[in-house]
């Protein structure tokens, strides 16, 4: 049997590799470059957990290859080490400790202690998560508990102001996550994150498009008030469906300013189970909170205007292949995989389970709430209007 060749990749190839995962390539578009498979070019990513290793550098206070060459010449020529460190402006005591872990007087190459140096630079440095157990310990239960890293960071830094110890980046949160070698946080918290990928995806990685059918009679998104489109006011919310297995699905609703979340079980997706569905639910909620609603182009809301004459929400509609004009939802069923992955049979979970989801959702810290949840913003709003 032929034993494979084993490919190697020059320093300039992996730069290229990087600079097109960066920019969102896939693993199959990276391999085309170079006409191999996608498997040697993943090999050389998932080292450091598809996230780019830091450009390596030599410190301003080390020495050069250059010094360690008059190192090498002031020796042969019988230089005490005072008057090495003399020629070359430095202290005494780093030159002396250059020499004796280089061989000695007898044996220092300039060449290969350039080398040592630059191999001792391989070794891992410790990660903050790595030396401060106890902050390790409170990100950990916070993955556990289904919070993204930068919201993690974000509380951290809200609820330990000052205190240094107990502030640690997104960043540093996924690389820990993602480069087991750093050996901060365990692999298995990696299924908690938002992506269950074992490499970190660049965000302008493809993103999927939005297929759903068309209904006629639609009031478009651009018809819509500039108040909704700024989140001047509560009260607007998007809407989707998020599909699972065996022809599952579930409604879910999101309010544009607070981000607040409502899950609606459905038996089925044509528009007169959906459409009451949501009327149902509409009226759980006052006049002054429901005010419009924003859905994408699928059939299930072909009923739509049943809907607004039940409740005066009017409807607005993306234009087709625009999922993207209600990216408050899309963003929202991204984080409901979490609990709700796909393939999963939705119509086991009942109303109440639902409800106990979109609960711990809304009690999850956001970004752009500055870090407030959404059940406490929407709480606001409530007490405003009772």
């Amino acid at each position: 049997m032929k034993q494979r060749t084993r490919i190697y990749y020059s320093d300039p190839q992996k730069a290229l590799m990087w600079e097109r995962w960066k920019a969102g390539d896939s693993l199959q578009q990276i391999a085309q470059l170079f006409d191999r498979s996608h498997s040697s070019v993943e090999g050389i990513l998932s080292r450091t957990g598809g996230i780019p290793p830091p450009e390596r550098c030599r410190s301003s206070l080390a020495l050069s290859l250059a010094e360690r060459e008059e190192i090498s010449r002031a020796m042969v020529a019988g230089f005490s080490i005072r008057a090495i460190a003399s020629i070359l402006g430095r202290a005494a005591s780093p030159v002396s400790r250059e020499i004796k872990r280089n061989g000695g007087r007898h044996g220092y190459r300039a060449a290969q202690a350039d080398q040592a140096a630059w191999d001792r630079g391989h070794r891992p440095k410790r990660c903050k998560l790595a030396r401060n157990r106890a902050l390790a310990r409170i990100v950990a239960a916070k993955l556990q508990s289904l919070w993204a890293p930068e919201q993690i960071a974000g509380w951290l830094k809200h609820s330990y102001p000052g205190e240094e110890d107990f502030q640690v980046s997104h960043e540093t949160i996924y690389r820990s996550l993602f480069i087991q070698a750093r050996g901060a946080l365990k692999k298995e918290l990696l299924q908690h994150l938002r992506r269950t990928r074992v490499m970190r995806r660049s965000r302008h990685h493809t993103q999927k498009t939005d297929n759903h059918g068309r209904i006629l009679d639609t009031v478009s998104i651009s018809e819509r008030p500039a108040t909704v489109e700024d989140r001047a006011v509560p009260g607007h919310w998007e809407g989707d469906l998020l599909f699972g297995g065996t022809s599952s699905q579930i409604a879910t609703l999101v309010e544009r300013q607070t981000r607040y979340v409502m899950l609606v079980k459905l038996g089925g997706t044509d528009t007169e189970t959906v459409v009451k569905a949501l009327i149902k639910n509409a009226r759980k909620l006052p006049q002054e909170l429901y005010k419009s609603l924003t859905w994408d182009r699928g059939k299930e809301m072909a009923a739509h205007k049943r809907f607004t004459l039940a409740t005066d929400v009017q409807v607005y509609f993306c234009d087709p292949h625009n999922p993207w004009q209600r990216g408050t939802n899309e963003n929202t069923n991204g984080l409901l995989r979490q609990y709700f992955p796909k393939g999963i049979d939705l119509s086991s979970h009942s109303q109440a389970k639902l409800n106990a989801v979109a609960r711990q959702l809304n009690e999850r810290p956001r970004k752009t709430l500055d870090f407030r949840t959404p059940a406490e913003m929407f709480s606001q709003i409530v007490a405003s209007t009772g």
